[in-house]
């Protein structure tokens, strides 16, 4: 078994596709998407791909996005066991990166790794890309961003649960659980590209969270007011570095569930 296959869901995704594609088709062979409803041209876009599965998303969690989503990524990854040797489970905004990927993966299947998580960069840019664009070569300024340290990358065949939080914001997985002996692989999270795209892109996610979502505060951040949105930006972009400086060496992010709270590795 050789193939990588990647699990995400979307949501009018039409403006992102161009730049997910162009990065994962480097190294993944099939995608298994969860459409929550697109109006765009997303599903046209999927289905001039022939290694495209296009699913229907259901709220197995009436009333709950959030719920219902995190209970997805902890159980759609599974059917590839016995097929693929590894699964991705990350969103259409989240690219994750490492300099040589495929040489990377055949290093952590030798040594016996099978969970890779992922250090994680909240990225910013003052302009919407240029669709012809590779993000992770022309956009690198980013602010390094704990929430998004994920567990992205698993063998399905030695990984029994994943046991994410809801919003994959950490992970509590069973088998055997091998992690990388240092953190190499990154998760550049491209939403924060302009701010017509980060406001309209809220609005949108706002939309379809369910009343279980409200009552509970999940999703809150779909909710900030516009002041808030700026000030978050002002803030990360105060923190911002290019992710692949040498010198940063990965020590800004201090909170590694996977290693224990606060340590460096």
């Amino acid at each position: 078994m050789t193939e990588i296959w990647l699990y995400t869901m979307s949501l009018n995704e039409e403006r992102m596709l161009p730049f997910f594609f162009r990065h994962y088709d480097r190294w993944v062979d099939r995608y298994i998407v969860y459409d929550d409803g697109s109006t765009d041209r997303t599903l046209e876009m999927f289905a001039a791909r022939r290694n495209v599965e296009v699913r229907r998303f259901e709220r197995s969690m009436p009333g709950s996005f959030v719920i219902s989503a995190t209970l997805l990524q902890n159980a759609a990854w599974k059917e590839a066991r016995g097929k693929a040797a590894w699964a991705v489970i990350t969103a259409i905004d989240e690219h994750l990166h490492h300099p040589d990927i495929l040489g990377y993966l055949a290093s952590c299947r030798r040594s016996g790794v099978s969970a890779i998580p992922a250090l994680g960069f909240q990225m910013l840019a003052e302009r919407f890309p240029d669709s012809a664009e590779w993000l992770a070569d022309t956009h690198r300024l980013g602010a390094p961003f704990d929430e998004m340290n994920k567990l992205s990358i698993l063998d399905p065949n030695l990984i029994e649960e994943t046991n994410f939080v809801l919003g994959r914001h950490s992970a509590e997985p069973t088998g055997r659980v091998v992690y990388p002996e240092a953190d190499e692989l990154v998760n550049l999270h491209y939403k924060y590209l302009d701010t017509e795209y980060l406001r309209s892109r809220h609005a949108l996610l706002l939309g379809g969270l369910g009343e279980v979502d409200k009552a509970a505060g999940l999703g809150w951040h779909y909710q900030l007011s516009t002041d808030r949105l700026d000030a978050e930006w002002r803030r990360f972009a105060s923190m911002a570095l290019d992710y692949r400086d040498p010198t940063v060496g990965f020590t800004t992010h201090l909170d590694r569930w996977w290693r224990g709270s606060r340590r460096r590795s």
